[in-house]
């Protein structure tokens, strides 16, 4: 079996007297697709965001590659090869699609924005980005300013962005919420796409039962906060105490 890509070791925060996260361990390969569900104020966006850099732990350690990076900055943990995408966009609205594009193609290759301007010079920088655009598809929106884009085209840039960043984590937090019925295949052929690269590691946090069958690998749940269940898709949701906390079917008819 593959060394981990990304481990938590008892992963823990406590705000006040509430622990939202309780000494939660996890660790996940290359190759892998996990889906992380749970009901409301389970944890599932606060472990993400402990993961990636936007909470500290009260106790515990993440390691990427061995590495302990519990003490990294957000920014850091992007460059380490953490990407993560959140509920609501996180783009640069002013600017058009395929300059938010642009500019995560520069960041990545080290360049920086100092040389937006010239990127048009750049022709490899500038084929790759109209690459993540065209796989978004997105290249009728190239022109718009992002702010003009509806929901799910925002969406679908966010899920460009990251793939323009290259790296070899991939965290989506509920990545259909909000879209339409037509919207929402486009995010999920990238997510699978991804996927297929033994390379990487997607995590998904997903309330959709559809989409947790139609791309999990395994199945993690979590539930006030601590790990209840984690294994493969159909022995996760056929278990009784899944089925009790997630599904709300009472254990006695779960047995």
């Amino acid at each position: 079996m593959p060394e981990p890509s990304l481990e938590t070791r008892n992963l823990t925060i406590r705000f006040g007297g509430h622990v939202a996260v309780n000494a939660v361990s996890l660790a996940f390969v290359p190759g892998e697709l996990t889906v992380i569900v749970g009901p409301n104020g389970a944890g599932k966006t606060t472990w993400f965001n402990l993961v990636s850099g936007q909470l500290r732990p009260s106790a515990g350690t993440i390691l990427k590659d061995g590495r302990d990076i519990t003490a990294l900055s957000p920014s850091a943990r992007a460059k380490a090869g953490i990407g993560r995408a959140f509920q609501l966009t996180n783009l640069f609205p002013k600017l058009s699609v395929i300059e938010n594009i642009r500019l995560a193609v520069q960041a990545r290759a080290g360049l920086g924005p100092r040389l937006f301007r010239a990127a048009a010079a750049f022709r490899e920088l500038a084929r790759e980005a109209e690459r993540h655009l065209a796989a978004a598809r997105l290249e009728r929106m190239a022109g718009l300013p992002v702010h003009a884009l509806p929901h799910g085209d925002q969406r679908k840039l966010e899920v460009a962005l990251l793939l323009a960043m290259q790296p070899d984590i991939f965290m989506f937090d509920e990545p259909t919420a909000g879209m339409s019925v037509d919207e929402a295949p486009v995010i999920l052929d990238l997510i699978a796409e991804i996927r297929r690269d033994v390379s990487k590691t997607v995590l998904l946090v997903e309330h959709k039962m559809d989409v947790v069958r139609a791309l999990a690998d395994r199945i993690v749940v979590l539930h006030n906060g601590e790990l209840v269940a984690d294994g493969k898709p159909d022995t996760v949701m056929n278990s009784a105490i899944v089925r009790e906390i997630y599904l709300g079917i009472p254990a006695e008819e779960a047995a």
